[in-house]
């Protein structure tokens, strides 16, 4: 249906253009000036794609990395900004009203004047209450309080589908505590400097909140955090569904791991009467516990306290703040300075990408949803990008009946799943509801500690019930897409905008760029990790051995590729962690190809600007991924990121596709060739 739709509109727009001598399409579609003609695009497409406008583009000082994605977001940013600055304007000084709410938020928060002098006497309470704890148990409570709030915690909770269960809600336990983006940043030696900077970083907190002994204090947490660092699990063992899956009743959890006080930990969180709960690192539980009975009182305060000034330092005054950036963005993403105050204000109050120097939680981020989609998110995006979605899944019911490697159960069950995913576009079906949160323009900390207490008596207080199969766990401004544990796939607002998708492109653009998204997100269900949960969400094997052995070969291949790839010297991608995105990449946009072409419906497509429809449709794919990044971004990508960097999601997936080798007389001897008998084939 949306292909129809597109080459009808594609027609209209070739006969206008045509009898008026112009361009055939607008400019929405590929940046041709963006190429590097010196480069054979069998050798490093991405390069070949998106070399002029590397070379041409600098990253902004104030950035790790600048992006196609980043632009984007720049514009929304923009967007949101008059959206919540016209909201300030009017705002009363506790207002009742959404967008009121919204702008005393952001008055708060530039109100630098009072942030100066109120100092540290916001968060004395908090303070107040670490220092006067005398026991591991009080301790263990307060850490249970930080869901809620500002904190920090040896172990953090999740509300979310019951995975063995999945009409039900269930309580996650998982490790926690490292300040650091990985454990590796404790235990390769390659990430001294780092280590020494987070030494420095909480003395410097202690410090300016007259902790005692901030420098000794400083080395016993840089001590703890890399005794903790030894005792957890690598990201890539916590991909592992049923391994992280291991429930327990509160009683026998104590008597698993005693040596932390679990029954004042969830009472502290508001969980005392939960029945049940979830641990994810089974094994790393009772060393870390045992960490947490071994460590002095005094430490654990210091830690408590300088975690909590951490997660404060953005909203408290400039020394805080600033020690904050020296250490989150400056050492750890290699940013040069600190953004413009109201950009700032902005992210503050509308949530962000959760880099280390952004405000993460505790923000009116669904309120600014609300607000952006209702002026900017037109209703005809919504309807077109449905009925593309109904196509890519088309497109992937064809491709698992035709499996030569699944046995006919297998397939079924697949096939089964498949048609159970509902796609969710551009904002939720049921807002969020902020009549009850308190709004002050003069109490930034205040605010910040009441709304994220409001967002975990959100998800604490509907525990209990059943599952909410409506929910949105990405709010309608966010620059992404996923794919959820309710068995949906979720593409928020900010993303359905040019270039990534307009409704004037050329088609070939629109299913390179959004439809590879779409085939991505979808692909997801049948990843390393998705394959593992049934048609109703539940874990479960539903695969032959035979099958799930043919998967783990085919996904093998795609591994051994990508083990080879080096986005800084000396530091390799990890196959292990970033399988899941790296079969995604291949998937989706394989499905998305299959897919275009299946909506021209037999017709050869047009040649436009000399290129072929499947040329400009890699090339699509290739400028959604344009970038760069500073050089300790990308080591912290690598380490800890389950996905790999940008260049090879562009390169490590076009290999592996037959039809782009066609496209581009990709020929032996090309730096990107792969034999056919070794390229990666999945779904």
């Amino acid at each position: 249906m949306y292909g129809r739709t597109i080459a009808l509109f594609a027609s209209a727009l070739l006969s206008a253009a045509a009898s008026a001598g112009g361009p055939l399409y607008p400019p929405v579609g590929l940046d041709m000036s963006a190429a590097d003609p010196t480069t054979r695009p069998g050798d490093d497409f991405f390069q070949y794609s998106n070399g002029a406008w590397l070379d041409r583009t600098a990253i902004p000082a104030d950035q790790p990395f600048i992006t196609e994605a980043q632009r984007v977001r720049d514009e929304t940013e923009a967007q949101i900004h008059g959206i919540i600055d016209a909201a300030a304007a009017d705002a009363t000084h506790q207002p009742t009203t959404l967008a009121g709410k919204v702008g005393a938020f952001y008055r708060s928060f530039m109100n630098d004047a009072r942030r100066e002098a109120l100092g540290l006497r916001p968060l004395a309470p908090q303070l107040a209450a670490i220092r006067g704890s005398r026991t591991r148990a009080q301790l263990a409570n307060l850490m249970g309080r930080s869901m809620a709030g500002f904190g920090g915690s040896l172990f953090a909770i999740t509300i979310d589908a019951d995975l063995k269960n999945t009409t039900r809600y269930a309580v996650y336990l998982s490790q926690s505590g490292l300040s650091l983006p990985d454990r590796d940043y404790y235990l390769d030696p390659q990430f001294a400097r780092e280590k020494a900077g987070l030494r420095d970083y909480a003395a410097r907190l202690l410090t300016l909140a007259r902790w005692p002994a901030p420098q000794a204090n400083a080395n016993a947490i840089l001590a703890l955090e890399s005794r903790i660092a030894a005792a957890s699990w690598t990201k890539a063992q916590q991909r592992d569904l049923p391994r992280v899956y291991n429930p327990y009743t509160p009683a026998a959890l104590q008597a698993f791991a005693p040596g932390f006080a679990w029954a004042e930990f969830l009472r502290g969180a508001g969980l005392e009467r939960k029945l049940r709960v979830i641990v994810a690192e089974q094994s790393a539980f009772p060393q870390l516990a045992q960490i947490y009975a071994d460590t002095s009182l005094d430490t654990l305060r210091a830690w408590l306290a300088y975690r909590t000034l951490d997660s404060a330092a953005p909203y408290l005054d400039r020394a805080f703040a600033d020690a904050r950036f020296a250490f989150r963005d400056q050492l750890l993403l290699g940013i040069k300075a600190r953004p413009e105050r109201w950009k700032e204000g902005v992210k503050a109050v509308s949530g962000g990408d959760c880099l280390a120097g952004g405000a993460c939680f505790g923000t009116l981020d669904w309120a600014v949803g609300q607000l952006y989609t209702g002026r900017y998110f037109p209703a005809a995006t919504k309807a077109s990008i449905q009925a593309l979605a109904a196509e890519l899944i088309a497109a992937y019911r064809r491709r698992i009946e035709h499996l030569a490697w699944m046995g006919p159960a297998t397939r079924a069950e697949a096939l089964r799943k498949l048609d159970t995913y509902v796609v969710k576009v551009g904002y939720p079906d049921k807002p969020r509801d902020y009549s009850g949160l308190v709004v002050r323009d003069d109490d930034i900390v205040g605010n910040v500690q009441r709304a994220a207490a409001a967002d975990w008596h959100f998800l604490e207080g509907r525990s209990d019930g059943p599952v909410d199969t409506s929910d949105w766990f990405m709010t309608p401004q966010t620059m992404d897409a996923y794919n959820g544990s309710l068995r949906d796939i979720v593409f928020p607002a900010a993303i359905l905008q040019a270039p990534y998708f307009d409704i004037a492109a050329d088609p070939a653009v629109n299913y390179g760029s959004i439809g590879s998204t779409i085939g991505h997100e979808l692909t997801h269900g049948f990843d390393d990790q998705g394959r593992t949960l049934d048609a109703s969400g539940a874990l479960r094997d539903w695969w032959t051995a035979a099958d799930a052995d043919a998967f783990r070969q085919r996904a093998a291949t795609l591994g051994a590729q990508y083990a080879s790839y080096e986005p800084v010297a000396g530091l390799h991608i990890k196959p292990d962690l970033t399988m899941g995105e790296n079969l995604a990449d291949l998937g989706g946009l394989a499905i998305a190809l299959d897919a275009y072409h299946a909506s021209l419906h037999g017709k050869e497509a047009p040649v436009i600007d000399g290129l072929s429809g499947d040329q400009r449709f890699f090339r699509a794919y290739a400028q959604s991924w344009r970038g760069k990044g500073r050089d300790d971004y990308i080591r912290q990508l690598t380490t800890s990121d389950p996905h790999a960097y940008r260049k090879f999601r562009v390169n490590g997936v076009v290999r592996n596709i037959e039809a782009w080798y066609d496209a581009f007389r990709v020929q032996p001897g090309d730096q990107l060739y792969v034999e056919p008998d070794k390229r990666a084939r999945i779904w």
